[in-house]
């Protein structure tokens, strides 16, 4: 049963919401088009600075994820002001405005509301022209997929709730999220990436998964290759999985292929529910050498093979 209205395609929309992508493209002129999307969620890190910067990374990330450049934003806000106070609510806008300073963009307004618990995000304008617009789909047989952050922010930020962490990797895992993907989208800007998304709430799995089936074509990951946040693995065997990385694989399972080296854990871990991800780019294979080289941080986890029974095979 369909419970959404369909409606016949804008000929000015170039991406909308066919295919899942991480924003909406809207085509203004024949060299210049609209990138548009909106992020928000609770509090995941005790620091409201901290936090405000990364629900910014994670918001700005859509419109890099799409080949554009962020040019404005709109703050999200739901906030228990009488119970929290002021300071707290200005030190949230205070970090996401910085970050969006820091993306080049500028904060244009916003909206707030009365929430007995907090949650903050962004709406994202952004620029792109038409023709050079990357969506999570068209990744062709042969290309190379690279990654450009770690995963496990899932799990590490479910450890540090239950005080399972160091400071050290604290610090770590809240710098990895509040780092835009600005520099891993412009070490790309001239390469031929045919497939791009970036790695957030549906996991490394889940969003690899909607490139595969969008695309058409099968995704093999190597789990040895895949970078993980430190004591990733250590802190999974504690315990420390959040739910939505188990609904994420529930999902996913009958999708993956896993090789029979890859236990539970595994598993849970590469559908790691994270937040504010890095890119995960399908690029020709003559191209993955300048670009990391370009982009040091990034990762080659695998390829795209042609299209089999299963969307992923994990070897």
């Amino acid at each position: 049963m369909r419970l959404l209205p369909t409606h016949e395609k804008h000929p000015n929309v170039i991406v909308g919401n066919e295919t899942a992508d991480d924003a909406g493209v809207y085509q203004l002129s024949e060299e210049l088009a609209l990138v548009q999307t909106a992020d928000y969620f609770t509090p995941i890190v005790d620091d409201p600075y901290m936090f405000g910067q990364i629900a910014a990374a994670n918001a700005l990330s859509d419109v890099y994820a799409m080949g554009g450049k962020p040019i404005t934003a709109l703050n999200i806000v739901g906030f228990p002001i009488e119970n929290l106070g002021h300071v707290v609510l200005a030190e949230i806008l205070k970090g996401a405005n910085d970050k969006i300073l820091e993306a080049g963009a500028v904060t244009i307004g916003g909206h707030s509301i009365h929430d007995n618990e907090p949650k903050f995000g962004l709406s994202v304008t952004g620029t792109v022209h038409p023709d050079k617009v990357w969506k999570n789909v068209g990744a062709q047989v042969g290309n190379v997929l690279v990654l450009t952050k770690p995963i496990g922010m899932g799990i590490v930020t479910t450890a540090i709730k239950r005080n399972l962490v160091t400071p050290e990797l604290e610090q770590l895992a809240e710098q990895t999220m509040a780092t835009l993907n600005k520099e891993a989208a412009e070490a790309a800007a001239d390469l031929h990436p045919t497939a791009v998304t970036d790695i957030t709430g549906f996991g490394l799995l889940g969003h690899a998964y909607e490139m595969a089936a969008a695309s058409k074509v099968s995704l093999e990951i190597s789990f040895s290759q895949v970078p993980l946040l430190p004591e990733t693995i250590s802190l999974a065997k504690l315990g420390a999985i959040p739910g939505g990385s188990k609904a994420n694989f529930a999902w996913l399972e009958e999708h993956i292929n896993f090789a029979t080296q890859i236990d539970e854990l595994g598993k849970f871990i590469l559908s790691d529910a994270i937040t504010s991800g890095g890119l995960l780019l399908a690029l020709p294979e003559q191209e993955v050498n300048t670009y990391c080289e370009r982009y040091p941080d990034a990762v080659v986890i695998g390829k795209v093979v042609p299209q089999r029974e299963h969307a992923i095979y994990v070897i």
